[in-house]
C-alpha cells in the first residue's frame, strides 16, 4: 500500500515540475476542440495546469499553442508571476497540449512540440499499446528535452504495461469509467476503486515514483478530496469545465451539460454519436460517454442507422436544438454531469472547487482528534 509520506513526496514531485501550481493541484482536461487556448491558459493562471486538447486538424496544435503563448504574454495575473518567469527564462511555455494517438500526426505533433515548448503533453489511445506510445514519448523528448509525457490509462495492466516500459511516462493519468471522455468501453471501473489498486501495483514493482492524476467524475472540491484520500497527486476535470466561459462549446451544448442530471440514468457509453458525427475507426475498447437523446431512444428502438444520420444530419441544421432531450447530436460529458450547475470563468471554477477542497480538509482534520 501506498504510504501517507509517499503520497505527500509524490504531490511534491509533481508541483516541483510545475512551480507556478497551487494545491491541491486542478488540471484542465484535454478535450478534443473544447479544451482551446483561452480555457488552458485560464485555468494555468489561477494556479492550475490547463492542456489543449487535439483540434480539428493537427496543424491546429501549433496553431493553439501560439495563441496561448500570446495570451500569456499579455496577462497581468500576479498569481502567474512564477509561470512567466518560466516561459523567460526556460522558454517553456506553462501549458500542456494532447495527442490522440490512433489517428495523430506525429510529425506534426514534435514540430508543434519543437516550437512552442509546452510543459507537458497528454497522450492517450494509441492503436498498437505500448510500443506506439513509446515512440511518441521519445520523438516529443527528442524534439524538447523538458517536456513531461502524462499518459492516460484505464486499467490495471495499462499502467503496469507503462511503468515496465523503457520510455515510462512522468506522470500516470488513472481515468475512472465515470470519465465523459473516451474510456474504456467494457473493463472500466470507478476511478476511486482504480487508482489505489494501480498504485499498490507499482508500489509492489518498486514503480511507486510515477504520480498518479486521478480523472472520471471530478467535478467540485469533495471529488477533488476522494481522489486524495486514494492517493491522487492531483484531480483532472473535464465535463465542469464544458461549462466554462471560454471552452470552445456551442450554446446548445452547454446548456444541455448544465441541465442534465443524473448521470447513471441519463448517460451512457456508445460509439453511435462518434458514426453519426462521421468518426470511425476509434479501437473499439475506448467509447465515449454521452448524455442520451433521440437517437440513442431510437437507436435502441431498432430505427436503422441509415435512418438515424439522416435524423441527425437534419437536426444540425437547427442549431441549438440540435441538443436537449429531444436533441440528436453527440453530447459528450461524465457521469457527474448532475453537479454542473453553473456556467463560469474556467479561473474562477479553479478557485472555487480547490477553496471548496481546501475547506473540507480543514474541516476533516478534527476527526484525528
Amino acid at each position: 500500500m501506498l504510504s501517507r509520506m509517499q503520497s505527500l513526496t509524490l504531490r511534491k514531485a509533481l508541483s516541483a515540475s510545475y512551480p507556478w501550481t497551487t494545491h491541491p493541484l486542478i488540471i484542465g482536461a484535454p478535450m478534443r476542440v473544447f479544451s482551446g487556448p483561452e480555457s488552458a491558459t485560464a485555468i494555468t493562471l489561477s494556479g492550475g495546469i490547463g492542456f489543449i486538447g487535439p483540434g480539428l486538424q493537427p496543424s491546429s496544435t501549433a496553431s493553439d499553442l501560439q495563441t496561448a503563448k500570446s495570451l500569456l504574454s499579455s496577462s497581468s495575473s500576479p498569481s502567474t508571476h512564477t509561470a512567466g518567469e518560466l516561459e523567460k527564462d526556460e522558454g517553456a511555455l506553462p501549458v500542456g497540449v494532447a495527442f490522440q494517438l490512433w489517428n495523430g500526426n506525429l510529425e506534426s505533433a514534435t514540430e508543434a512540440v519543437a516550437e512552442y515548448r509546452p510543459v507537458a503533453a497528454w497522450l492517450f489511445a494509441p492503436r498498437n499499446g505500448q510500443t506506439e506510445t513509446d515512440e511518441w514519448a521519445r520523438a516529443l523528448r527528442g524534439a524538447s528535452s523538458g517536456i513531461k509525457i502524462w499518459l492516460q490509462v484505464g486499467t490495471v495492466q495499462e499502467a503496469v504495461e507503462a511503468a515496465r516500459s523503457d520510455t515510462p511516462p512522468d506522470v500516470l493519468v488513472i481515468q475512472g469509467a465515470e470519465a465523459g471522455g473516451h474510456g474504456r468501453a467494457e473493463d472500466g471501473v470507478g476511478v476511486l476503486t482504480l487508482l489505489p489498486e494501480v498504485a499498490d501495483r507499482l508500489a509492489g514493482m518498486g514503480k511507486n515514483n510515477i504520480p498518479l492524476v486521478a480523472a472520471g467524475g471530478i467535478i467540485d472540491g469533495r471529488g477533488v478530496v476522494a481522489a486524495l484520500g486514494v492517493g491522487a497527486a492531483g484531480a483532472a476535470m473535464g465535463t465542469r469545465f464544458l461549462a466554462a466561459k471560454e471552452a470552445r462549446i456551442s450554446k446548445g451544448y452547454q446548456d444541455e451539460v448544465v441541465r442534465a442530471g443524473d448521470g447513471a440514468v441519463n448517460t451512457v457509453r456508445t460509439h453511435l454519436y462518434n458514426h453519426l458525427r462521421g468518426t470511425f475507426g476509434w479501437p473499439e475498447q475506448w467509447s465515449p460517454r454521452t448524455i442520451v437523446n433521440k437517437s440513442w431512444e431510437e437507436h435502441k428502438s431498432g430505427v436503422s442507422f441509415d435512418e438515424l444520420k439522416k435524423r441527425h444530419d437534419e437536426a444540425l441544421k437547427r442549431g441549438s436544438s440540435a441538443w436537449g432531450p429531444d436533441g440528436r447530436t453527440a453530447t459528450y460529458a461524465g457521469a457527474g454531469i448532475g453537479l454542473v450547475k453553473t456556467v463560469k470563468g474556467a479561473g474562477e471554477i479553479v478557485e472555487e472547487v480547490r477553496g471548496d477542497a481546501v475547506a473540507i480538509i480543514q474541516s476533516l482534520q478534527g476527526l484525528a482528534s
